[in-house]
């Protein structure tokens, strides 16, 4: 029997078997539909008698191919791919609860996901609960006769809380509950959830999977019977992922390992330098020592990933002065570029919070969420000492 591949080698290696053109690079296949050659075969198809693929909003080879490949990085059993991350959190969601259900969430969730919790899941009858991702220990009084579902990120977005996945794991076991974790920030390269017990692991792959910048995606992967839920409710309303795109981020899993490992050694040294500078007043890193969760970091996650965030001492008009002197970092809403964005939550991706919202998860007017690219490090500090002179 063969050993267990590597991580890298999965990456590269996983994708489809030769056409009999026999292709080194997987041929990416832009079409909308799939003939039979029989309208028996096509019947049964259908009929799910055997196995085929019938419409690309159902499946597709390309994004088949990227699927299979986040199910071998993620230790997962099935998978559906989605046009956006958000709409894998939603579809995720929506396919597995009912009317009168309670959803627990830990209150540090990316602000798109906020909104779905406090105003879209009520119109369905669906009620939600926050409680503190620091603080295990105190979910159990938040949890409810109806409560189903737990959904964390962790590290959150943009403060970088960290949840105990382990405790997690218990938690949801002890209350037979759902575990859902969003695992964007870290990817499967930086830890992997299923291993302490999620039952699902969503991604927006905009951002660290795909890696440049170029295209929107997202992708729920979990166990069979759930994923066959999750499936038959995004195949009937129509999220799927663009083959096109699909194609994209499977061949940007093949230097996933090599980009993260840059992304997070640049992610600490940029840290480490503004923790010296006397604008700065805190600075946020799940690897740097001052981090409150520093050993958790080490226990869950290879390496701390690729986003920093900073606090300037004059609050946001500092803060807002500084986006606006860079000259190489860009200004952006995105994240997981090989181009380093500077980001300024209060006013862009969390403005719908309200302000105790935005404090209640660390979010102040001073904040800045740095994704750290992978230009020349000495010119990612260069731009940063200049705006900040």
């Amino acid at each position: 029997m063969s050993k267990e591949k590597g991580f890298s080698t999965k990456a590269i290696r996983g994708q489809m078997d030769a056409t009999h053109y026999r292709e080194h690079s997987t041929p990416l296949f832009l079409t909308s539909s799939f003939t039979f050659p029989s309208a028996e075969q096509m019947r049964d198809t259908f009929a799910g008698e055997e196995e085929g693929i019938i419409y690309s909003r159902y499946n597709n080879p390309s994004v088949d191919e990227f699927i299979h490949k986040m199910c071998l990085l993620e230790g997962a059993a099935a998978g559906f791919a989605t046009a956006s991350g958000m709409s894998a959190v939603f579809s995720a969601l929506m396919a597995l609860v009912r009317s009168g259900d309670h959803i627990l969430a830990t209150r540090a969730v990316f602000g798109s996901t906020h909104q779905i919790l406090t105003s879209l899941m009520p119109r369905w009858g669906v009620s939600h609960s926050y409680v503190e991702p620091d603080q295990p220990q105190s979910w159990d009084a938040a949890v409810q006769e109806n409560t189903r579902i737990l959904l964390l990120e962790t590290p959150s977005n943009p403060g970088l809380a960290l949840v105990d996945l382990e405790a997690a794991g218990k938690f949801a076991e002890k209350h037979q509950l759902l575990l859902m974790v969003d695992n964007c920030f870290a990817t499967p390269y930086l830890q992997r959830p299923i291993d302490f017990g999620a039952h699902l692991v969503m991604h927006s792959a905009t951002k660290w999977i795909d890696g440049q910048g170029r295209s929107l995606g997202g992708v729920i992967l979990g166990n069979q019977s759930l994923m066959d839920e999750i499936i038959f409710f995004c195949r009937h309303t129509g999220p799927a992922l663009s083959p096109f795109n699909a194609w994209l981020m499977s061949k940007s899993l093949e230097t996933l390992t090599v980009r993260m490992d840059a992304h997070c050694r640049q992610a600490l040294a940029l840290a480490e330098w503004l923790q010296q500078q006397p604008g700065v007043a805190a600075v946020s890193y799940p690897f740097l020592p001052s981090h409150p969760q520093h050993e958790l970091a080490k226990k869950q996650m290879r390496l701390g990933g690729g986003i920093v965030t900073c606090t300037l001492a004059g609050g946001m008009d500092a803060a807002l002065a500084l986006v606006n002197k860079l000259e190489v970092c860009s200004r952006s809403s995105n994240l997981g570029d090989t181009r380093t964005i500077v980001t300024h939550p209060t006013s862009t991706t969390h403005s719908k919070l309200t302000e105790a919202e935005r404090l209640a998860v660390g979010i102040t007017p001073g904040l800045l969420r740095i994704s750290v690219g992978l230009e020349n490090m000495e010119d990612i500090i260069g731009d940063f000492a200049q705006a900040l002179e």
